[in-house]
């Protein structure tokens, strides 16, 4: 039995409208401008790794992540990470990302990215990659490009290359993010 007061639970689609809300009052709409909404535009996240944290039917936070390729390796890309701004330094955030990344790990996925602050990513193991690794699409402060390995090796390591998305059938998406070749 936890002793926090909230659960974690996979999001329901009938969550969706109130995890949107609660990005846009988390991130505002200028989120929509930054390049990892270009690789998430049109697309779904990833089926079983879509969280929300919840306290009866109130959802205090939420979790996704996109599949994403990084040059031909498949990754995934966290993002958004929201949590209620009056309920943030409450635990909600990395409780949620724990989570998330355990079930990533054991579904397989190799690696996971994202754009954010070091000093709280680093609380669930992510680390600032090499400027220039890992190339998104659109202009990024590649001091806030971060990646974690699933792997028993460490993919991080060894992967290089542009951030796009996994499948070829996904549409070209706005401003130049690419497809996987």
């Amino acid at each position: 039995m936890s002793d926090q007061p909230w659960q974690i639970r996979p999001e329901r689609a009938n969550d969706a409208p109130r995890v949107e809300h609660l990005n846009a009052i988390s991130f505002g709409p200028g989120r929509y401008a930054k390049s990892a909404y270009r690789l998430r535009e049109g697309v779904d996240p990833v089926p079983g790794l879509s969280f929300v944290a919840v306290d009866g039917e109130d959802i205090l936070g939420s979790i996704r992540f996109w599949p994403v390729a990084i040059g031909m390796e498949r990754s995934l890309l966290l993002g958004p990470l929201a949590v209620k701004p009056e309920l943030r330094s409450r635990g909600i955030g990395i409780a949620l990302m724990k989570h998330a990344v355990e079930t990533a790990r054991a579904e397989g996925y190799p690696s996971i990215i994202l754009i954010g602050d070091e000093p709280y990513y680093v609380r669930v193991g992510f680390a600032r990659l090499a400027p220039g690794r890992v190339r998104f699409p659109g202009p990024v402060d590649q001091a806030r490009v971060l990646g974690l390995s699933l792997a028993q090796h460490n993919v991080m390591l060894t992967l290089k290359g542009e951030v796009r998305r996994p499948h070829v059938d996904h549409p070209v998406c706005a401003c130049g993010a690419d497809v996987a070749r």
